[in-house]
């Protein structure tokens, strides 16, 4: 069936197309962050084991806001690790890294995550496409938020 929500076919593949990168880089840094989750070690391992647990929750949650949002544009939402690795922008993590390591990997995925919101939302205003944007400027916010706190335990 045609899809007629007010927003031009084209602007909605060229927003889908940009909201698959951020599924891909959101889905990314949930399966980095849930890897941290059981692996870390140390002296702040409760605090961290905890505070990855609530992070890869809130991110599960996200990726399937994410995915529904593309296929509301009628696209199909990609959904395989190897499209995910082609489309994601956060460097994957093959080592367990110690306590402090994993804090700054999950910190510049937070931020990359952020930055490939911003391309996202760019789209979504031109089109007027209201509800991926208010989607997208919620995860930016959230993304920068968890930023701001990994950074805080950093320094």
């Amino acid at each position: 069936m045609t899809i007629n929500i007010g927003i031009q076919e084209s602007d909605r593949v060229a927003i889908a197309e940009g909201l698959k990168k951020l599924l891909a880089d959101s889905y990314t840094l949930y399966l980095q962050t849930h890897n941290f989750h059981w692996n870390v070690t140390g002296k702040n391992f409760r605090e961290r084991h905890l505070m990855f647990e609530e992070q890869y929750t809130e991110l599960a949650t996200a990726v399937d806001d994410i995915a529904e949002r593309i296929r509301t544009l009628g696209v199909t939402a990609p959904g395989t690790y190897s499209a995910f690795a082609a489309l994601s922008s956060i460097e994957e993590v093959e080592s367990v890294p110690d306590a402090d390591e994993m804090v700054a990997y999950l910190l510049k995925g937070h931020e990359q995550v952020v930055k490939t919101a911003r391309e996202v939302l760019k789209s979504a205003q031109k089109a007027t496409d209201e509800s991926t944007a208010s989607l997208v400027s919620d995860r930016m916010a959230l993304h920068e938020k968890t930023a701001w706190m990994l950074r805080a335990m950093l320094d």
